[in-house]
């Protein structure tokens, strides 16, 4: 969608009140800014998330979190929930493959998490031997664990080639579940895997009791055992905003 050729889509707009109009009719209580980086439309998205916020409607961004440090104030200010793309944990990875910097985007997770009361969960896209190894892996999950704590949520997803990457293999299985498992291991209470089918993967526990509180196969919701925010056998409190 991103990566559109001018000639092969049919242009639209909206205003920003067309955008909530739409929501409230359809009984939607979120609007998510999302494909491309809502960053490039910051502008757009203020407006949008103002109005919806004053409409009781949340707004979610879903980013890669490479933005100026004054700018995200903005952006940011009627954001409900986040989801960044912690895409790797190297230098080295960022400059090749985005042509940017890794450090910013920690910058970012950790402003969203210790400064705002943002609800922030990051997603790292698994891309075969570029950003799998258990080192990097486990240094990523000892600076989230560090940085902003064991309880922000962390999805493993898997890679589909496709566009300038088609030469590259797909993600196994193994690789996604042997992530979540360092990750658990060194201490993230929420650990997901995603683009795959593994619904205990996908599955919310307690991190007490162990029992699964919220059930998830694919895109459905097949039972949410939470109640009033916590969990219904123990009553240990999971984070969250339900």
């Amino acid at each position: 969608m991103s990566k559109s050729k001018l000639d092969e889509i049919n242009s639209l707009s909206a205003t920003p009140e067309d955008v909530v109009a739409l929501a409230k009719k359809n009984n939607v209580n979120s609007i998510a800014y999302t494909y491309n980086d809502p960053t490039i439309i910051g502008e757009y998205v203020i407006d949008v998330s103002k109005l919806a916020r004053e409409e009781g409607i949340n707004s979610v961004m879903v980013t890669a979190g490479y933005i100026d440090s004054e700018a995200r104030k903005d952006v940011y200010k009627y954001i409900d929930a986040t989801n960044v793309d912690l895409k790797a944990f190297t230098e080295d990875f960022y400059h090749r493959l985005t042509s940017s910097k890794l450090a910013p985007v920690l910058d970012t997770i950790k402003w969203l998490k210790n400064e705002t009361d943002i609800w922030i969960e990051l997603t790292t896209l698994l891309i075969p031997n570029e950003n799998d190894t258990d080192a990097e892996i486990k240094r990523m999950s000892d600076w989230i664990l560090e940085n902003i704590g064991d309880e922000v949520p962390h999805h493993f997803t898997a890679f589909h080639p496709t566009f300038k990457m088609g030469n590259y293999q797909h993600t196994p299985a193994d690789t996604l579940n042997r992530a979540r498992d360092i990750a658990m291991n060194a201490g993230v209470k929420y650990v997901y895997t995603g683009n795959v089918h593994n619904p205990k993967a996908e599955t919310t526990y307690c991190p007490n009791c162990k029992t699964p509180l919220i059930e998830r196969d694919w895109h459905n919701v097949n039972s949410n055992n939470i109640v009033k925010g916590n969990c219904y056998k123990c009553n240990e409190k999971i984070p969250g905003k339900f």
